[in-house]
């Protein structure tokens, strides 16, 4: 647990799971992909990252209610000199909390965990059709270097 003021970021629990779902899917993409009226696969899905140590789901709360989350995976590799890498995935923040910085807040853990954990390079994914992220995280230092693609199975 790390207090930040009065934001405490920690990891994820299970009780956690109808805020994180929720917040998911809080927009136009996450509205048509989740199912917070169904926790089935999200517990599944918990419960296969809960003990993997190199996967990091964490929430800030305030007042013990949650209003931010991010995953952070560690991937150790062979390119890049041996390189392990960090992936960020799954932001979200509250819609009531949107601007507030905690945002920042929260990428400044996910860069230092990430550091902490042997990470030499941190990246993460955001879908096209998301230019206020894509803002936010060339703010933050990072740039759009790649194309990403994807394939449903």
């Amino acid at each position: 647990m790390i207090p930040i003021g009065e934001l405490v970021l920690r990891p994820a629990t299970v009780d956690d799971l109808p805020a994180v779902v929720a917040m998911l899917a809080d927009d136009v993409l996450g509205a048509a992909r989740e199912s917070p009226d169904d926790l089935a696969p999200y517990r599944t899905a918990f419960a296969a990252l809960d003990p993997d140590p190199n996967q990091h789901l964490v929430v800030a709360t305030r007042d013990d209610a949650v209003i931010g989350t991010l995953q952070l995976t560690i991937i150790p590799g062979l390119s890049r000199r041996g390189t392990v890498r960090a992936q960020i995935e799954g932001v979200r923040v509250h819609a009531d909390e949107r601007g507030t910085g905690l945002g920042t807040e929260l990428f400044r853990w996910a860069v230092s965990e990430a550091r902490r954990c042997g990470a030499h390079l941190v990246q993460l994914t955001s879908d096209a059709q998301r230019p206020d992220a894509h803002r936010f995280y060339e703010k933050l230092g990072f740039s759009p270097t790649h194309v990403g693609f994807k394939l449903e199975l």
